[in-house]
């Protein structure tokens, strides 16, 4: 093994290629990816587009190059290769080469210049193609009064010269994650042919944008499909599916439930019927349950059907087959989380039958050959980041085929293996435990401690934003539990910790912690713990239960479960699960950390950014003044243009060198050394 890795330097790791998204050609000879890589003054990351051998015989060959990168990569029947960029064009207008709204390119099968095919004032948000039409369906936003495309250009121009952001709600919501929706309506349209001097567009209805996007087309190009919000009270607005005529705009159907919402619409070969997925809505009493469902793309009065009645876990966007089973009846793959993995599932919808195809590993992206014999997918796992294989359609278990790809981030910091215990419940329990490379009994490792957000996640999957390999580098053993509300676990583990976020989830992460540390190689005298959004709010409760850790680090977390219900990007969900603290307060005097602060004595880091609409920016002010007051040794590392995640290179940088930088102070004992730059 080398001395070091590109995890031990953080400029290096920060500088690793990314790769995401993958798209297939009609005829299955060519399989495109999105390689992300630091831009030139290396304060971007920018994306490109890579063609990737399917036969995993030939390099991967970079495609596209700008200065603001490409995204969504995806193919028209013809072989043209189509994709979103913000990148200027050939011979712009005036006033035009400074437009950053991202617009739908193309690359001809033969080989050539892109060029721009089709734009929208304020950009295109989303596409789809039809598998056997030039139909493209498209996500785009119009401001109010805006009647055609000329005057939503005109209201934008007027907009920006008279220096106005301002933006007038009249429905909630108004934020999603890290951005403000509006002042545009979010809508659907539809094109023929692209190409043409004068595309016909047909506007196809209102979507909402946000948790539930998703965009389909039928193969022979007669029908949209999207996710749009129905319902007019706050706790009342829900996801659904709308069918349109592709050709009129005119709504066929809307496929929706009082206690569910629909979204990741696929259509069937015949483009009769739809498979989507289906998410029970949470109660207080339930944390909701996820699967797949049927329903005929036109009928309303189809109701559907549920085509995983006696399956666990959770599906997720299912991939259609373009050619039906043996049995005449569609078969599907889908992704679910499962005990630490992500394996594809193939399901047989006439039988029911489900066929786990993947051993190991966290899988995404997966697109299917036309004759229906090939899988393509993206894998990534705790120790191994993203990269494109190829799976039989068919075959249980199997190992995948690795394609050439860029991605590769060289030799990891150390290994990884797996911690095993029970909950007091009886409830076998697991978490994935990084060692560096020189833990043993004769220099044990200190021990961090990681809980996910969520919470109904897993760790199962590479991490660039939290990544225990660049803690591992620095010395650290990592712990990544997996408890009560993770996912992979079936519906009971959900249920176990719903009633309590801070009960049986809290007990899990301590068990699977007590377990970990009679390991010889781990130093139980020096341990921290840190989380982000949950594993945030894990973070503050565990802070005012125990003082067994030498310091805690907080990211994007959870404080004040009163306020917080109220300045959510959606408080009509949080309120649903905690209740309204007007009316109920039960869950909130019993979970809220804000309650405990005067218990807190170790050391902790606060982090959070100001774009934050998820868990917005006033927990983490609420949570840094009660520790002022409490005189708990703290910091705050506030980042004033991120969101929930902190997404920039350079803050990337500066956010685990603090994070280093503050263990090391206080589990190590080493001198507190500020970051450069802070």
């Amino acid at each position: 093994m080398p001395e070091s890795t590109a995890f031990h330097d953080l400029g290096a790791f920060v500088a690793l290629p990314r790769v995401s998204s993958l798209a297939l050609s009609p005829d299955g000879t060519r399989l495109v990816t999105v390689v992300q890589e630091l831009s030139a003054d290396r304060t971007r990351f920018v994306g490109a587009l890579w063609d990737v051998d399917p036969s995993g015989e030939r390099p991967a060959r970079r495609l596209t190059r700008s200065g603001r990168g490409e995204s969504a990569p995806g193919f028209l029947p013809d072989g043209t290769l189509l994709f979103l960029s913000s990148r200027p064009i050939a011979d712009p207008g005036e006033g035009e080469d400074d437009k950053r709204e991202a617009a739908l390119w193309s690359l001809p099968a033969g080989g050539g210049e892109a060029e721009q095919l089709l734009a929208r004032p304020g950009g295109i948000d989303e596409y789809a193609t039809a598998a056997g039409a030039s139909r493209i369906a498209l996500a785009a936003s119009v401001l109010p009064g805006a009647a055609n495309p000329e005057q939503d250009a005109e209201l934008r121009e007027a907009r920006q010269k008279a220096k106005v952001s301002a933006i007038l709600h009249e429905a909630v919501p108004v934020r999603y994650w890290d951005h403000d929706l509006g002042p545009g309506v979010p809508r659907v349209f539809s094109v023929q042919d692209a190409a043409a001097d004068e595309p016909v567009v047909v506007d196809c209805g209102a979507r909402r944008i946000g948790a539930y996007e998703g965009i389909a087309v039928s193969p022979d190009g007669s029908l949209t499909a999207y996710t749009a919000g129905v319902g007019t009270l706050p706790d009342e607005i829900r996801a659904a599916i709308v069918v349109a005529d592709a050709a009129t705009g005119k709504q066929l159907r809307v496929l929706e439930a009082p206690d569910a919402e629909f979204a990741a619409p696929a259509f069937t070969p015949d483009g009769r019927h739809l498979v989507c997925v289906r998410d029970r809505r949470i109660t207080w009493d339930e944390p909701g349950d996820v699967t797949l469902w049927l329903a005929d793309a036109t009928d309303d009065q189809d109701l559907g059907r549920d085509l995983l009645p006696g399956f666990d876990q959770w599906p997720g966007g299912p991939v259609v087959s373009p050619v039906p089973g043996e049995d005449g009846t569609p078969v599907v793959w889908f992704t679910a989380d499962e005990a630490g993995h992500a394996p594809v599932f193939r399901l047989s919808t006439g039988t029911g039958e489900v066929v786990r195809l993947t051993a190991s590993g966290a899988y995404s992206n997966v697109v299917v050959s036309p004759d229906g014999r090939t899988l393509y997918a993206l894998r990534s796992a705790v120790d191994s980041p993203p990269t494109p294989v190829r799976l039989e359609a068919a075959t249980p278990d199997q190992q995948p085929v690795p394609l050439l790809s860029p991605g590769q981030v060289g030799e990891l910091s150390g290994s990884l293996t797996e911690v095993h215990t029970t909950a007091e419940d009886g409830t076998a329990l697991r978490a994935w435990l990084v060692l560096p490379r020189d833990a043993s009994a004769a220099t044990p490792a200190p021990l961090l401690l990681w809980v996910h957000g969520g919470p109904q996640t897993s760790w199962n999957a590479w991490h660039w934003r939290w990544n225990p390999w660049v803690a591992a580098a620095a010395g650290y053993a990592v712990l990544l539990p997996d408890p009560a509300l993770s996912t992979g676990y079936g519906q009971r583990m959900h249920e176990r910790g719903w009633a309590h976020w801070g009960g049986a989830p809290y007990e899990d992460v301590m068990a699977l912690t007590d377990t970990a540390l009679r390991r010889d190689d781990l130093d139980s005298e020096r341990t921290a713990m840190m989380g982000g959004s949950y594993g945030g709010y894990m973070a503050n409760w565990i802070a005012t239960q125990t003082d067994r850790f030498k310091a805690i680090v907080t990211h994007a977390s959870l404080w004040n479960m009163y306020s917080f219900a109220g300045v959510t990007d959606f408080p009509a969900y949080w309120m649903r699960r905690q209740g309204d603290p007007l009316v109920r307060t039960d869950r909130y005097e019993l979970e809220s950390p804000h309650l405990r602060a005067a218990k807190i004595t170790t050391p902790m880091l606060v982090i959070h950014g100001d774009k934050d609409y998820r868990v917005p920016i006033g927990e983490a002010l609420a949570l840094w003044n009660d520790l002022a007051r409490f005189e708990v040794p703290a910091k705050f590392l506030y980042f004033p243009d991120e969101g929930h995640w902190i997404l920039k290179p350079n803050n990337v940088r500066l956010w685990y060198a603090t994070v280093l930088g503050f263990l090391a102070h206080h589990v190590l004992g080493e001198e507190w050394q500020r970051p450069e730059l802070l």
